[in-house]
């Protein structure tokens, strides 16, 4: 239905040609700007719910372990069964931080969300068995918990926005909330996060729009074969730019492997375009300053490529 309301308002209402670029573009800016809307407004009224419900001090304590790397690898495993991409576990990750989870375990779950994905690895258990399943689920946990370790380490907390520590929700204040009170502070909360990250999704969306409507088909087919070398880096370079979740990727999937590219080479492309993609960094850019998130997306690049090359070589 949403789709088919894309269509209609970008070749109905705008008469824009089915066979255009043009039209591809506006269609999926539309088609897209609706649906991740949507899904961040429903998961942050989510997110910022269950909080109410779940104290601050309780969330600390859960993954603030005394032993070194247990928090990491609490929030690594949390991020597997959680489908989120980047952008939508914003309000998980402000969530995080102001219940006063390290940073570093929080960015062992942002990494391990939209890495590890869980569609991801049915497909790959499908397809190649449970074996290169594991292998795919066992080096996303690693990066997540060794990244995230790093990253807690070198005490980069005031590379954060300063609004995210300012959003801050004591225990006395949740245990007082009635029902009213909770949804009206869910409601509040969405509101004001909304606010913030508008204009970051919609130059994000913008930017997939463009990508999708004039990128070569074929690119990636052409120059990411099997004989180059550098196929794995150049399929992540392409990923980037592009947005979509794992579930949409899986077409463009099956088509990259129908004509020869490498598991490793595709593997890659997926991981790029779900967990690594410029949209998605834009938008995080609205809570993390940009020295973070330059660490954030190196340390998730090198992390892609060495996985992409390690398939390449078990397949």
């Amino acid at each position: 239905m949403l789709l088919e309301f894309a269509e209609y308002v970008t070749y109905g209402l705008f008469q824009i040609s089915r066979e255009s670029k043009l039209g591809d573009a506006v269609s999926f800016f539309i088609y897209d700007s609706i649906k991740i809307f949507f899904m961040l407004a429903v998961i942050i009224f989510a997110v910022s719910m269950i909080r109410t419900y779940f104290p601050p001090e309780r969330t600390k304590k859960l993954l603030s372990h005394k032993r070194e790397l247990f928090g990491n690898i609490m929030a690594a495993l949390l991020g597997i069964v959680t489908p989120f991409c980047s952008c939508s576990a914003v309000p998980v990750f402000i969530g995080f931080v102001e219940s006063g989870v390290p940073l570093g375990v929080t960015f062992s779950f942002l990494i391990s969300s939209p890495m590890v994905n869980e569609v991801a690895l049915i497909l790959l258990w499908g397809m190649f068995g449970w074996k290169i399943a594991g292998i795919y689920m066992a080096s996303g946990l690693l990066v997540a918990i060794v990244a995230g370790y790093i990253i807690g380490k070198l005490g980069l907390e005031h590379w954060v926005e300063e609004y995210v520590y300012q959003m801050k929700v004591g225990d006395a204040e949740i245990a007082a909330m009635s029902v009213q009170d909770r949804l009206q502070y869910s409601r509040d909360y969405t509101l004001e996060i909304l606010r913030k990250v508008w204009p970051y999704v919609v130059v994000a969306i913008g930017i997939g729009g463009f990508i999708h409507g004039y990128a070569p088909e074929n690119f990636l087919v052409e120059y990411a074969g099997k004989d180059n070398l550098f196929a794995v880096p150049l399929a992540v370079l392409v990923g980037v730019p592009l947005y979509s979740n794992a579930a949409g990727i899986i077409p463009i999937v099956y088509a990259l492997m129908e004509k020869g590219l490498s598991i490793g080479t595709v593997l890659a492309f997926m991981m790029a375009v779900t967990a690594l993609s410029l949209p998605e960094m834009i938008i995080l850019r609205n809570v993390l300053k940009p020295q973070l998130l330059a660490i954030f997306a190196g340390i998730m690049a090198v992390a892609i490529i060495v996985t992409g090359y390690l398939f390449n070589a078990i397949m």
